[in-house]
């Protein structure tokens, strides 16, 4: 079997199971957790760090938010039994990258991963990423080479598949929409400040032997708590989030 054609079946396996996956990176963390050390040079400084982290996380959950809000129906989907496109989408973000919402999951983990400043964490992290993701993105356009052609191959010459190399953006055909943004990114929200609030307070009982109240972290929390179950609720059994062709 080609090598190509071996990461396209790997591709397509990684597909149905990529939602469960990526909870190996776990071990990682429990391995970080464990040579977690008190504070860097000063409590300010640490605190500075665990800000450009979570900026990090941000940015990522942005660029998921901003496909998200911008998607055609048909497109971006969160399939994970078989591939499917009902039409080919390569305006917005997707005029920069072909796989945005790859590559905000990426900066949300990478952001994490750094906030011990440790060098190894968010290295393996950026390699397990790029293997894994890889092979996923390899079986997702075999898929979108074979439904739309010379549209596909004429989008991916011109465009890099994860990181942008120019801005030359190309303006989506519909507007923004809050109410499919929310629906289908309520969940982000809630994992990204879950993760960073987590790892604030495992750094402490680690490092200190205590458990630290932060009143930040805290209503933080809490309000995304709120919004995720609000929203979940919404989404599963109202139409309120609904949008016709979204």
């Amino acid at each position: 079997m080609r090598i190509t054609a071996e990461i396209e079946r790997q591709g397509a396996w990684l597909f149905r199971w990529r939602s469960f996956l990526p909870l190996a990176v776990l071990a990682l963390f429990a391995v970080d957790f464990s040579q977690l050390k008190a504070p860097f040079a000063s409590t300010a400084f640490h605190e500075g760090w665990e800000f450009v982290c979570l900026v990090i996380s941000v940015i990522g959950l942005l660029t998921r938010c901003l496909v998200a809000g911008f998607v055609p129906g048909g497109t971006s989907g969160r399939n994970t039994k078989d591939q499917c496109a009902e039409s080919l989408n390569t305006r917005g973000i997707y005029s920069l990258v072909r796989h945005p919402l790859y590559l905000g999951n990426y900066l949300i983990g990478l952001g994490v991963t750094m906030i011990s400043l440790s060098w190894w964490m968010p290295t393996i992290y950026t390699l397990g990423f790029w293997l894994y993701y890889e092979r996923i993105m390899a079986a997702e356009e075999k898929f979108l080479a074979g439904k739309f052609g010379d549209a596909f191959t004429k989008w991916a010459n011109s465009t890099p598949a994860f990181f942008p190399r120019s801005f030359r953006w190309r303006a989506p055909e519909l507007e923004f929409s809050l109410r499919t943004m929310l629906r289908r990114e309520y969940t982000g929200l809630a994992l990204v400040v879950l993760l960073h609030a987590s790892y604030e307070q495992i750094e402490h009982a680690v490092t200190e032997h205590v458990f630290v109240f932060e009143p930040n972290w805290f209503v933080l929390l809490v309000t995304s708590l709120v919004a995720y179950f609000t929203l979940r609720g919404l989404k599963k059994h109202t139409t309120l989030l609904l949008v016709e062709g979204r």
